[in-house]
């Protein structure tokens, strides 16, 4: 799949599962349930063991059906191995330029982190496609409409924080997409998978809902 499609396909579902855990495992378990409520697009972080054979794991087991990348990625090193595991997109907590021009390299969607109007404007002549405001709940929508009032054009994800009591503020404030981990996988914390599964039902059938009455 190319870059321009897996961006498409990102803000299309509007719904990337940030899956962090405790072990190969969990990562895997949590990212199995996410997909099973309907979730396309999971991103695997970097601070999770064993995260380069969780993505290779995803990707061998769901093939072309759900796109896998790589996040918590904090540079180019990290990045083309996330890469080589099979990892589709990268994401990364801050702005780090040369990360971004590895990935352009490989023509692989990078989505930088960004907190303020100067590393936005960087990271779109960088390249970037999307950007990920970062942490969302220090910024809040009021903060992510702010930012779109100089720089409309820009594709902004916001992650941390986003739950289904917020999720609609963040898409009328402009979000193109939205991050959601630990209001998605809490169940996986004791083990419960199945409550992960409803919960990622649930909410990409808001975010599809939302999205469909956003204008």
């Amino acid at each position: 799949m190319k870059r321009e499609e897996i961006l498409t396909q990102i803000k299309a579902g509007g719904v990337v599962a940030v899956i962090r855990g405790a072990s190969y495992e969990e990562g895997v378990r949590s990212s199995r349930a996410c997909i099973e409520g309907g979730v396309r697009v999971i991103e695997v972080t970097y601070t999770m063991p064993g995260a380069s054979e969780v993505i290779s794991a995803l990707v061998k087991e769901y093939g072309g059906k759900v796109i896998v990348g790589a996040g918590t990625v904090l540079d180019p090193e990290t990045a083309r191995a996330a890469m080589l595991a099979g990892a589709q997109f990268i994401v990364a907590p801050s702005l780090n330029l040369e990360t971004i021009k590895l990935c352009n390299r490989y023509c692989v969607p990078c989505v930088p982190g960004i907190g303020t109007a100067t590393e936005l404007q960087q990271a779109l002549e960088a390249g970037a496609g999307l950007v990920k405001l970062f942490p969302g709940d220090v910024y809040k929508p009021s903060g992510l409409k702010a930012l779109k009032g100089p720089f409309p054009q820009a594709d902004i994800m916001p992650t941390g924080g986003v739950s289904a009591d917020n999720v609609q503020d963040w898409f009328k404030a402009g979000a193109a997409a939205v991050g959601a981990g630990s209001f998605l996988t809490a169940g996986a914390k004791k083990g419960d998978y199945e409550e992960v599964t409803r919960t990622a039902r649930a909410f990409v059938q808001k975010v599809s809902e939302i999205k469909g009455g956003v204008r």
